[in-house]
């Protein structure tokens, strides 16, 4: 079976095929070439002449019969032998009047095709004597390529159409189905005048699901004795694509007589294609043998199909069958043809006029959505109360922004997340892309849908490649359906075999269509649109604020550290002056100096040092700020080697043992400023030691796999993750610790939780040059305290642990 076909027919029908005969393909009657059959009906009779020379192409088997002239007598001479110039004249104005260019392809556009009366004098037998005179055709003429097609039906007995006798007829119908207000109702007078027109003795108005999904029966107008088809659903596989492809270009389609002989075309495949004349545009076209013999099993003699189309294309059809072979005339016929267009008309302005007032209602609710963004920001779409989830009628809608995912209404389903990522991606910025049946499009079945929690119904407009986009989704409605052949079993074996039978017996089948949701109309896809269009420019104001911000936010850092920096240059030399002076004062007059006022000059010079120390430490801090990072891949096992040249001798002072539970790893970081860090780090381990008897002083550094945590554990407060895992350095001591509530204290600058004649004295510059190198490299810094010591028999205080992360090595991203 070819993928196309597999494409469209239902695995269920497939299956059901195959296991109901080996001898009938579904798949053959889906790529059957209807418009190639190489036949017309009986009655009739085709001649196909050259556009240019009038030169006999090709012809009906029967022509004898209906024309009185022996197709191979007319193969390949001027058909104005048969019905002369003036009739091939107008022949061939009628076809130029229905069309635009004169040459239309067979396969492109809707059909055009012109009615005309023409006149065929009669011949005399062998005995001189006339044998009837003149016939009388209604001929219908096309243009087919470089061909004009002439269909030749005989002028039924009754005398000539009159058109002041027909057209009240008409009228009066059309006025009926103006006056319907709705899509029930227009179709409902349709099939009763249409019946009334015709004769027919059933007429229903039956409408898709869809491009190709199933029919269901809308409107009816029967004879009395039969069953009703109202509102029954009929499978996909009655109506198969190419079927609906001629539908969409032919507006009307008769069959004159379920059991007619097709007559066949002369020659059978034409000689500069290789295949039958195409037939796609024919009003004589002959009819496949299954479509046939579906008709024969449903009891139909006869049957006449009007197209309803909708923007171009197939929304439904008026469907008329007879019990008794059935003849229509070409006046008829366009009568029908008429009708269908004008109903097409009358669905469209309906169905516009139901949107437009669908959406006039949608765009109010939208502006008391906008109306709630009360911040300027697309953010409060997703607050409760916003009406975003209302607005579409959604069970629940997603914001996703970057790593940031906002929702509202209904939790969003797991399985949406990334599914909602890929659809993003794969479709059109700004571009409404929507589904109800979700489950269906990715290829599952309903209940495996149902277990991964993939919703039925999903509308999704991107902002952007990166997968940022706005959406909402459905959950499943189940709808009981009620079909008039089993869905699951499109093969039956009916009275002329076995073949699509939709009705054995007055058996209904109901059937829940499972993974679909409510469909979303028009109006909704033109709101949401409308709504994207706000959005974005909510989005695009706020990044414009934003880099503004930034901008100004990095002049000002630029502004502070060159401050910093040159407050700290210029006080120091003030400062080293007034520690100078006082000491010149104490060395030239000590001697006469009281004790007092040489205590007051010693505090001078000390308090002008431990400014000087400050400023150097300020000096250092801004330096930071303004020094670019030489970042290389390095070990840290040889950075921290580096640290102890300094750090190891107030360790080994305070009598802290270093310990490194394992190899540490390698890492993407500046070597100097890492060096910085794991110094101050061991300092303040060395500094911040249990007191004696406490039990033995460590201090552990280590490589941990941990998640990253959230802001509040960044400042202190609790741990968190906002989710993925990377490396994490933590030097953790066991020493006296820092209570929770003083952890953010202690990483501002110049804080210290104890006198600065305490604990070995310093600034509290450390920890803030510890986090500003952390930060310069793109990581986070948190602390824990109080923590257990990792080995339960060592002893010591509640301890600190500082954590740390780095920016890593593509090679070791999770």
């Amino acid at each position: 079976m070819s993928e196309d076909v597999q494409g469209w027919l239902t695995p269920r029908a497939v299956a059901a095929e195959a296991g109901v005969s080996q001898e009938f393909d579904l798949s053959q009657c889906v790529r059957e070439p209807i418009h190639l059959l190489g036949g017309v009906q009986s009655y009739g009779a085709l001649i196909a002449a050259r556009w240019d020379d009038a030169v006999v192409d090709t012809v009906s088997r029967n022509a004898a019969e209906v024309l009185g002239r022996a197709a191979e007598e007319l193969l390949g001479w001027p058909v104005t032998e048969l019905i002369g110039d003036e009739q091939w004249a107008l022949a061939r104005e009628s076809a130029e009047a229905v069309t635009d260019s004169g040459a239309a392809a067979p396969q492109e556009g809707p059909a055009s095709s012109g009615v005309l009366p023409l006149t065929l004098d009669g011949e005399d037998g062998e005995d001189g004597e006339g044998q009837g005179g003149a016939r009388l055709f209604d001929v219908t003429v096309h243009r087919n390529g470089d061909l004009l097609v002439l269909e030749f039906e005989p002028r039924a007995e009754g005398g000539p159409f009159v058109f002041q006798n027909f057209y009240p007829r008409v009228r009066r119908a059309l006025q009926k189905l103006q006056g319907a207000t709705d899509v029930t109702e227009c179709c409902a007078a349709a099939v009763r005048e249409i019946r009334t027109l015709t004769g027919y003795d059933r007429v229903v108005a039956y409408r898709f699901d869809g491009r190709d999904g199933p029919g269901q029966v809308i409107a009816e107008d029967r004879s009395e004795g039969r069953e009703p088809w109202l509102d029954l659903w009929f499978p996909a596989s009655d109506i198969p694509p190419q079927a609906r492809r001629l539908y969409a270009r032919n507006w009307i389609r008769v069959i004159g007589d379920v059991d007619d002989r097709t007559a066949g075309l002369v020659p059978e495949r034409r000689a500069d294609t290789g295949e039958p004349l195409d037939l796609s545009a024919s009003v004589l076209r002959t009819v496949s043998g299954y479509h046939l013999e579906y008709l024969r099993n449903i009891g139909v003699a006869s049957s006449m199909s009007v197209s309803l189309l909708h923007e171009g294309e197939l929304w439904g059809l008026i469907a008329c069958h007879g019990d008794e072979p059935r003849r229509l005339s070409p006046e008829v016929r366009a009568a029908c043809e008429f009708f269908g267009i004008a109903l097409s008309l009358q669905l469209a302005a309906v169905a516009g006029r139901e949107e437009a007032d669908e959406l006039a209602r949608n765009r109010r609710a939208l502006a008391a959505v906008l109306a709630r963004l009360t911040s300027g920001a697309p953010d409060g779409l997703m607050r409760p109360g916003s009406g975003l989830v209302e607005l579409l009628d959604a069970d629940g809608a997603v914001l996703l922004r970057g790593t940031e995912t906002l929702t509202a209404g209904a939790p969003l389903p797991d399985a949406l997340s990334g599914l909602l990522a890929r659809l993003a991606r794969d479709g059109s910025v700004g571009e409404v892309w929507s589904s109800d049946r979700l489950p269906e499009v990715l290829g599952l079945e309903p209940e495996e849908a149902e277990a991964e929690g993939i919703p039925a119904g999903l509308l999704l407009i991107p902002f952007n490649r990166d997968g940022d986009l706005l959406a909402w989704w459905r959950r499943e409605q189940p709808a009981p359906r009620e079909w008039a052949a089993d869905p699951s079993r499109p093969v039956r074996t009916g009275p002329g075999g076995e073949r699509l039978t939709p009705r054995g017996s007055a058996a209904v089948y109901r059937a829940t269509v499972r993974g679909r949701s409510a469909p979303w109309s028009p109006a909704q896809r033109v709101v949401a649109s409308e709504l994207w269009r706000e959005v974005s420019g909510l989005l695009t104001r706020q990044v414009v604020a934003l880099e503004a911000r930034n901008t100004e936010l990095a002049r000002t850092n630029e502004d502070l550290d060159s401050f910093a920096h040159a407050a700290a240059h210029d006080l120091k030399e003030p400062l080293r002056g007034i520690s100078n002076a006082a000491a010149f004062i104490v060395e030239d007059a000590g001697t006469v100096l009281d004790a007092t006022s040489l205590r007051r000059l010693t505090t001078v010079r000390r308090l002008a040092e431990r400014m000087d120390g400050l400023l150097d430490s300020l000096l250092h801090f801004s330096r930071l700020g303004q020094v670019g990072l030489e970042r290389e891949a390095l070990s840290v096992d040889e950075v921290l080697d580096d640290a102890l040249v300094v750090a190891g001798g107030r360790l080994a002072e305070q009598g802290v043992t270093l310990v490194r539970p394992a190899a540490l790893p390698r890492l993407r970081a500046d070597r100097e400023r890492l060096r910085e860090v794991l110094e101050n780090l061991l300092v303040n381990a060395a500094k911040y030691v249990a007191d004696e008897g406490a039990g033995e002083r460590r201090v552990w550094v280590e490589a941990v796999r941990t998640a990253v945590p959230g802001q509040a554990r960044e400042e202190g407060g609790g741990a968190g993750a906002d989710g993925g895992t990377v490396t994490a350095l933590v030097v953790r001591d066991n020493g006296i610790g820092i209570p929770p509530g003083q952890q953010a204290d202690v990483l501002q600058l110049f804080r210290r939780l104890h006198r600065r004649d305490e604990r070995g004295g310093g600034s509290g510059v450390g920890l803030a040059v510890v986090k500003r190198i952390v930060e310069r490299h793109g990581g986070r810094l948190w602390l824990e305290s109080p923590a257990a010591a990792p080995d339960a028999d060592c002893g010591g205080g509640p301890g600190t642990a500082v954590w740390f992360t780095l920016e890593e090595p593509p090679e070791a991203r999770p």
